[in-house]
């Protein structure tokens, strides 16, 4: 691990000295970033692909005259920094009017983030190669595919009112799925630390999904109690963060979000640890921050980035994303997790987290064990009405025992009701990191205890 980002930050400064050259009077921003990402993928219980994609990329946005240019490139040489701020004033010079430019940021300084973990930086082949390894052999003889990504990041940015910030962080994912008789089970987990990651944990959980998924009935359709497993909450933490607290969103009158008001149960806490990430700032180079956006069932906050912030008379939060027309959300958003919950002075085997599964399931008296939600879609954003898939893994639970498999279900629910006050039964007591498509998302999620979820017929239609 390099001990700072000289590289990134001396062609951040060659870039901003060229590009406000170039346009003279422009409001100027430069980041450049180095990208890492490694990514060992099997299937059929063998490693059948290793790729790796090391990419320096630089970004110039300029303003000037009240338009806005935004261009990046991979040549960072002399003459590609030449290139790019030659077309980037050429194109300021004719792009459309921006009345919603907020400016750059001023200087200021970033806050503490998570230290990198020189293992995850490092991580070799190899290194994802064992924990493959571990996750077949687990498997103990049921085919199984997935994949273990490594993704490593140093960044610069620096823009022409002064500000200057530098960036690292690194992630280990991992996902597989375990097959038996068409049955899949599905163990994932996502940490900035490669210790984390045990390959022969995942491989058992999966497989011992697949393996008592077998001969699966079904249930009808209709509102059933529900335990969901952290890859399913993974799901509703998502959709919330990015349909609901959503600083575009919620100006826009196309979120359900009230700040101020008890709009969840009181038990649910929701806080985005955007530095816990490792990230140092957004892409307006603006800090990070931790932002809790519901406390105690009450809607706090919302995240912004620079250009929401100032449509909605607010202060930025750091939330920039690198999708901007989606608006300003949380990518590390975390619901936090009970000191205790039902059961949990049982005796109960296996890994802390399971155990805090099972401790919700004991208080369900008939109800749904859901592991994952798939293929989900917003039907209505302003009631955050979703649709979906159950997949990897349903079962019913009676007298707070599993008891047989089920098929799939799709369903048609308001997230937000669902978390409503009175319908949050309880949260489990351990926090399982789940890994998201973003490699720079990452979704903190407990088992969950919901009093409903409406479940509209079989996965079939």
């Amino acid at each position: 691990m390099p001990d700072g980002v000289s590289e990134e930050t001396e062609f951040a400064e060659r870039l901003l000295e060229l590009a406000a050259g170039e346009a003279s009077g422009a409001d100027v921003e430069i980041t450049v970033e180095r990208t890492r990402l490694a990514l060992t993928r099997f299937a059929n219980s063998r490693i059948h692909q290793n790729v790796a994609d090391d990419v320096l990329r630089a970004r110039v946005r300029l303003h000037r005259e009240g338009r806005t240019a935004t261009l990046t490139s991979t040549r960072l040489d002399d003459e590609g920094a030449h290139d790019l701020a030659a077309r980037a004033e050429a194109s300021v010079a004719v792009a459309p009017l921006d009345p919603g430019w907020p400016g750059v940021a001023p200087p200021s300084e970033a806050g503490d983030v998570a230290a990198v973990d020189r293992t995850s930086w490092d991580a070799t082949p190899d290194d994802r190669a064992q924990r493959v390894g571990a996750f077949i052999d687990a498997a103990a003889g049921l085919e199984v595919a997935g994949y273990c990504r490594t993704t490593s990041t140093a960044g610069a940015f620096v823009n022409s009112a002064g500000q200057r910030l530098t960036t690292q962080s690194a992630e280990v994912a991992m996902d597989g799925v375990a097959r038996l008789d068409g049955v899949d089970g599905v163990a994932r987990l996502a940490s900035g630390r490669l210790g984390d990651i045990d390959g022969g944990v995942l491989g058992a959980r999966a497989a011992a999904k697949a393996r008592h998924g077998v001969d699966a009935v079904e249930l009808p359709p209709g509102r059933y109690e529900v335990v969901f497993e952290p890859a399913a909450t993974a799901d509703v933490l998502l959709n919330i963060s990015v349909y609901g607290y959503n600083g575009k969103s919620v100006h826009d009158g196309t979120s359900f979000v009230r700040v101020g008001e008890a709009q969840l149960d009181p038990s649910v806490t929701l806080v985005d640890d955007a530095p816990a990430s490792g990230s140092a700032y957004d892409p307006d180079g603006t800090p990070r921050s931790r932002l809790t956006v519901v406390d105690a069932g009450v809607s706090t906050a919302v995240p912004h980035d620079r250009r929401t912030a100032m449509a909605a008379g607010a202060t930025s939060t750091g939330h920039g994303t690198p999708m901007p027309t989606w608006g300003a959300f949380g990518m590390q958003l975390g619901l936090s997790p009970s000191d205790r919950v039902a059961g949990d002075d049982d005796e109960v085997e296996g890994p802390a987290a399971q155990a805090s599964t099972l401790a919700l399931v004991a208080g369900v008296t008939r109800g749904v064990l859901v592991t994952d939600l798939f293929y989900t879609r917003v039907l209505d954003p302003r009631q955050l009405a979703v649709t979906g898939l159950t997949r990897n893994g349903v079962w019913l639970i009676e007298n707070g025992e599993i008891t047989s498999p089920l098929r799939n279900f799709r369903f048609t629910q308001a997230y937000p009701e669902a978390l409503a006050p009175g319908r949050v039964l309880g949260i489990g007591s351990v926090v399982e990191p789940q890994p998201d498509s973003w490699a720079s998302a990452r979704w903190w999620a407990p088992a969950v205890h919901l009093a409903s979820w409406n479940f509209t017929g079989g996965a079939s239609g």
